[in-house]
């Protein structure tokens, strides 16, 4: 690593050993709140969060609804915090999720899921954080500091800590084991070259990231990153979606990020990556299944729940070069801060 790279690099970096410490040093308090779930059976689970860690919260929904057939729900915050509604919870769960746990209205809405009969769970960087002490059961990220404002290397530890109770409560022996295996492939991930697509996106400001189900939420959190580190205008949509409107400004030369995991939608967004090269987009995908698209490299897991989450590893280390390359300070973006203590 360069003596002079950027605290974005360097959390990046971070990834692999951060989520070894999170499934060393949190690994009991994972299995308790797994059991605490199970013994609950919750008829829904509710999510909590805003930002990068909302997109962590539609991982989770995914991996939640595949694996445990529960529905799960993403609660706005300001129905608490502005507008005062308490939210009828019982036998429901709810999973609160924020990287400094100091957001005003993450903290009221996690506070009245508890009030209302939730038995709620906080993932959370900061151990002693207002909304690590409301919740029933907290779980320490353990991913050290972040400095840099993107979000890196906490928004894939409060995946992993999701997944971890999510294995204990649905007793998933593979989903489990295929999480210990995470450090050495992120390693890999890291070391994906997505080189080619830097050029691709030379004098564009704009484009669109694909996925389906869980890679999904990692298209999100990716078209956001576009925003904070690169001024670039990103939408993430469903590879189902994109064709019911949105395909109509794609032309010659408009760049598209189809971000495929090895699970039942891979065919899906392969197939929709072909169609709208065929259309005259360049189009990368992470899919040795497209014809007309070009190939990334990617690390698979071999599990398709967690094969999503290696791609934002990738990715994160794509975009920091990318902000880099293009003038910017990935670490500093403007008009942004680390904590947003939204009401």
């Amino acid at each position: 690593m360069a003596a002079n790279a950027t605290h974005m690099r360097i959390e990046i970096e971070e990834i692999p050993a951060a989520t070894g410490r999170l499934l060393a040093a949190s690994g009991d308090r994972l299995a308790e709140a797994g059991a605490s779930l199970r013994d609950l059976q919750p008829v829904m689970v509710a999510t909590i969060a805003r930002g990068s860690s909302d997109h962590a919260a539609a991982f989770l929904k995914y991996a939640i609804e595949l694996v445990a057939g529960v529905p799960v729900a993403d609660i706005g915050p300001s129905v608490m915090s502005i507008y005062g509604r308490e939210l009828h919870l019982d036998g429901c769960a709810a999973i609160s999720i924020s990287q400094s746990g100091k957001s005003p209205d993450i903290v009221a809405m996690a506070q009245s899921a508890r009030r209302n009969g939730a038995r709620t769970i906080a993932l959370t960087n900061t151990t002693d954080s207002p909304l690590a002490t409301a919740a029933d059961i907290s779980i320490d990220l353990s991913a050290g500091p972040e400095k840099s404002v993107a979000a890196t290397k906490s928004f894939v530890s409060s995946v992993v800590a999701g997944l971890g109770i999510l294995g204990h409560w649905s007793r998933d022996d593979a989903l489990l084991a295929s999480l210990q295996q995470l450090p050495e492939i992120f390693s890999r991930a890291i070391a994906c070259d997505w080189s080619p697509l830097t050029a691709a996106l030379e004098g564009h400001q704009s484009l669109y990231v694909l996925g389906r189900g869980p890679a999904l939420a990692i298209a999100e959190e990716a078209a956001l990153k576009f925003k904070e580190t690169c001024g670039m205008h990103a939408e993430a949509y469903s590879a189902a979606e994109v064709l019911h409107g949105p395909a109509r400004i794609v032309e010659a030369g408009f760049p598209v990020l189809a971000l495929a995991s090895r699970d039942a939608g891979e065919a899906g967004v392969a197939e929709i990556a072909d169609r709208l090269a065929r259309q005259g987009a360049t189009v990368f995908a992470t899919s040795t299944r497209v014809a007309t698209a070009q190939q990334l490299p990617f690390a698979p897991t071999g599990h398709a729940i967690t094969d999503a989450l290696s791609l934002i590893v990738s990715f994160y280390a794509f975009v920091e070069t990318l902000s880099r390359h293009r003038g910017f300070d990935p670490d500093n973006p403007p008009h942004l801060k680390k904590i947003t203590e939204t009401l």
